[in-house]
């Protein structure tokens, strides 16, 4: 077999410039409407037992150019199991090394979760009797905005994730928090169902996903700089989506993300919001607390600088929260990279570690739940 790329499927992105011998020049495409681009994801066949060079030849002028360094790109043989590879950046241009074992093999920005796997999640959460299911809307390409319920208490929690589509630890953090909540013989779900009502979106952005996007919608949108003003025409995930919190209210938050340049997880907040306080910001600081002790996956030092008072960038959808309902709300940043206080040269940050990073929250949830301010609907 000659060697061969392809990217035509669910979430794929990659352009192939030439093949010469075993070196493979490649580029990532942009966003739709948008010049962001980071997310790759395609294949190689053809390349057993061949020492095999893959150049990714346009990271110079990436979103987050800081994130290629120290960065290992994923592969796997069968797209379940996926493991950290030798990658090296120098001069703009990203640079796979590998001989693979098989005539066809996947690479990967992160381990993906595809529309198909977000598909079998729904489908499979919504088989158990606790899960009320509900389109809000559907997305610009068509797509249903998913939506999941669980619990019956007076709590509202959202969780929502892949408002940014290429941040697929995200949606692997969902099946976690998903997977935690309906085990029936957990005794701390089975408190927090009773306590809390969970709102879930586990995909803000399906289109994005579909297409290969590293941040945006169909229409080239950031979605979290829509929400002070969502609209139709640009943003309708937003839009559907806090239609829903607007109708329950919303008392803790939780906006799920991954970051290109940091090797560590940790929370951003709200403290430049115009009505903050010290009892809101207080909580948000007893879960971050809890997190910690709970974790050694988690940590506080590493982080985005606090913003200052009353500069809180509204369009964002923690700041808004806060503001709109008084929320505990937050963004959880998850690595593409590793956790550098605790590395798995094998694995890096991966999908196993982001769902248990899920039930971690969920416990840190449930350690403050009874501090927690709650508004009878």
């Amino acid at each position: 077999m000659t060697l061969s790329i392809s990217s035509a499927f669910d979430g794929g992105n990659i352009r192939l410039i030439a093949i010469d011998g075993n070196r493979v020049d490649l580029e990532i495409t942009k966003d739709h409407l948008s010049d962001f681009y980071q997310w790759f994801y395609f294949r190689l066949t053809g390349a057993a037992g061949k020492a095999v060079e893959l150049r990714i030849l346009n990271c110079a002028d990436a979103a987050y150019p800081l994130g290629w360094e120290n960065y290992r790109a994923c592969m796997s043989t069968d797209r379940e199991a996926w493991q950290r590879i030798d990658t090296s950046y120098a001069d703009g241009i990203l640079t796979i090394r590998v001989t693979p074992e098989t005539n066809s093999v996947w690479f990967a920005y992160f381990a993906p979760f595809t529309m198909e796997m977000h598909h079998d999640l729904v489908a499979d959460a919504i088989a158990h009797p606790a899960v009320r299911y509900r389109s809000l809307g559907q997305s610009l390409d068509g797509q249903e905005i998913d939506y999941l319920s669980i619990g019956e208490g007076p709590l509202q929690v959202w969780y929502y994730a892949r408002q940014h589509p290429g941040e697929s630890m995200a949606e692997w953090w969902m099946e976690g928090a998903i997977e935690r909540l309906l085990d029936d013989s957990d005794p701390v779900s089975r408190r927090l169902r009773e306590r809390a009502t969970f709102h879930i979106v586990p995909n803000m952005n399906p289109d994005g996903t579909r297409r290969g996007h590293l941040r945006t919608n169909a229409a080239g949108t950031n979605l979290n700089r829509e929400w002070h003003a969502p609209s139709a025409e640009r943003s309708p995930e937003v839009l559907h989506v806090l239609k829903e919190m607007d109708r329950t209210g919303v008392d803790f938050a939780m906006d799920v993300h991954g970051d290109e340049a940091i090797p560590n997880n940790f929370l951003a907040g709200f403290e430049g919001i115009p009505s903050w306080n010290e009892r809101q910001q207080g909580l948000f600081d007893r879960f971050s607390d809890e997190l910690v002790r709970i974790t050694p996956d988690f940590q506080t030092k590493q982080g985005y600088e606090i913003t200052k008072p009353g500069q809180a960038n509204m369009s964002m959808s923690t700041a808004q929260l806060a503001e709109r309902f008084g929320a505990v709300s937050m963004t959880l940043e998850m690595p593409f990279k590793d956790n550098a206080d605790l590395p798995d040269p094998v694995y890096g940050w991966s999908p196993d570690r982001c769902r248990l990073l899920a039930r971690a929250c969920i416990d840190a949830l449930y350690a403050i739940l009874d501090e927690l301010p709650y508004r009878k609907r």
